[in-house]
């Protein structure tokens, strides 16, 4: 079975010029992440969710591929984007529109980015935001196996991490290689998805109409698939607590994209 890429390039003009440049030492290399079933850690009641086979950036998108994209498209730069797409702390760290600054490092992941505009920066190349059950799919890996969900050392792994300070100046790489081939998933910084607000905001929580009860601290397990996964409290707290224009120093995203089989 022959896998392929869907919408390998961007029809705009932007997109193609985007790829070029990101073809001169840029270019983001991606994992096959094979289909499968997971249960999720909220509206696991419900079965397994279904996973198709996509691909997943490896890395989160860096400083420097993302101000090729700025540099590309002025009007996502910090003094000329939009307030509806993002707040005050967008981009706060660069020195200018064009210029990241003395202390950042090129190869560290780009933070302080709403998901409005990790959103378009993934279209300009052809891809999208991984959704939530994708992200959490190929997050529950580690080094050996692609669910290492019920280790003790992998969940202490990523509660090590949130005990850390400014694991966002680290550069890209710089975790491990889980099963697929992915790097940084927990150990750097937290990352958009597509859907990132669906489960505890949402009455649509996969299953059921939800209410407001899941954002608080006990009511926060109701639904929950394993109780005593408190680094997926967090993360899924986390999520909850952004909106779309909010931009932090410790929340990132990689891009994703569709396959397509042919027989």
């Amino acid at each position: 079975m022959e896998i392929k890429i869907k919408n390998l390039k961007s029809k705009t003009l932007f997109g193609l010029l985007f790829l070029i440049l990101t073809n001169t030492g840029f270019t983001q290399e991606m994992a096959l992440i094979k289909n499968g079933e997971y249960i999720p850690f909220y509206g696991g009641e419900a079965g397994a969710v279904q996973i198709d086979d996509f691909l997943l950036d490896k890395y989160p998108v860096t400083q420097a591929e993302y101000l090729n994209f700025v540099r590309l498209n002025p009007t996502w730069s910090k003094s000329k984007i939009v307030e509806l797409f993002a707040d005050d702390n967008y981009l706060n760290e660069w020195a200018t529109d064009f210029e990241l600054g003395k202390t950042i490092n090129k190869n560290s992941p780009v933070t302080n980015v709403s998901w409005f505009a990790a959103k378009k920066y993934c279209e300009c190349l052809g891809k999208r935001l991984p959704t939530l059950d994708e992200w959490e799919y190929v997050a529950m890996a580690d080094e050996e196996v692609a669910d290492a969900r019920i280790k003790e050392s992998y969940n202490q792994h990523i509660l090590s991490w949130y005990e850390a300070p400014n694991t966002n100046k680290n550069q890209v790489g710089s975790t491990f290689e889980n099963y697929w081939g992915v790097y940084d998933m927990h150990g750097l910084v937290w990352e958009w998805t597509q859907d990132f607000n669906t489960v505890m905001l949402s009455g649509e929580s996969r299953t059921e109409a939800g209410t407001d009860k899941n954002l608080f601290c006990g009511s926060g397990s109701i639904g929950a698939s394993d109780l005593m996964n408190y680094a997926a409290f967090m993360r899924y707290a986390f999520r909850s607590s952004v909106k779309a224009r909010y931009s932090t120093n410790n929340l990132g995203f990689r891009c994703a994209q569709n396959v397509e089989k042919i027989k």
